[in-house]
């Protein structure tokens, strides 16, 4: 898995999730050929080779080779207007040459863990081709955002983000959702549980991790990554022991 603020590529066990809804850009791409499967909102079920899911759409996926590769891109990062054409839809997608690119990728990055270093390769370029276009936000938003992206477990409420931009909490409450397409509450769980994903080879209790990565009790991170990952923590946990990260 390799892991940088504003994206992450994950290559490895699907696992049995149940619904999951992300807060960024998800795009899953089979790594063999076989189709992949997704239920979205609890519909029927669709396959193909590519998936792609918009943020905070509830979802499952499925696959029976077990293995998937997986893209997530946050969504206060980009421009979703700009976003190349197969990315602004949700569920099954033809992009063949898109799914070629990111099967090569992953193979170079595969060479790259070996030598034990990704340095040198950038996210958008390998898997794109390109760089994603960025959001344009409002500076005070933006700056929050930054505040929380740099510590997604910081105990700071939305009435003193507010007062730190010098905006009225009513105005800082719509202000953000215009502005990053989600509520601050939803921004702020979405990267707690995000901030997960660096914590998957640590030795440390469930407790240890809960409060780490901001949660009040080992329960209530419980109850939240099922929420956003279809999986218990412990399940993540488990499947990530051969998992080689790098962030």
């Amino acid at each position: 898995m390799w892991i940088t603020p504003q994206r992450v590529f994950y290559a490895g066990l699907l696992g049995a999730a149940a619904e999951r809804a992300m807060g960024g850009h998800g795009v899953y791409v089979s790594p063999t050929g076989a189709p992949l499967s997704i239920c979205i909102g609890g519909g029927a079920w669709q396959s193909g080779e590519l998936l792609v899911v918009p943020p905070q759409v509830p979802h499952q996926v499925r696959t029976e080779h077990r293995l998937v590769l997986n893209l997530l891109i946050e969504a206060e990062s980009v421009d979703p207007a700009r976003l190349p054409p197969f990315m602004q839809h949700c569920g099954p997608v033809d992009a063949p040459a898109f799914v070629r690119r990111v099967r090569d990728a992953h193979v170079r990055l595969l060479e790259a863990s070996g030598s034990g270093s990704f340095e040198g390769l950038e996210f958008d370029t390998l898997f794109f081709g390109e760089r994603l276009a960025m959001r344009t936000m409002d500076a005070r938003i933006r700056a929050v955002v930054d505040r929380i992206n740099a510590d997604p477990a910081e105990q700071t409420s939305a009435e003193e983000c507010a007062a730190a931009v010098r905006l009225s909490f009513s105005r800082f409450l719509h202000l953000f959702k215009q502005e990053t397409g989600v509520t601050f509450r939803a921004f702020r769980g979405w990267k707690r549980a995000r901030s997960l994903l660096r914590h998957v080879r640590q030795t440390a209790t469930l407790t240890d991790i809960a409060l780490d990565t901001g949660y009040p009790d080992s329960t209530h991170f419980s109850h939240s990554i099922r929420q956003v990952y279809g999986l218990r923590p412990s399940d993540i946990l488990a499947g990530s022991r051969r998992l080689a990260l790098h962030q």
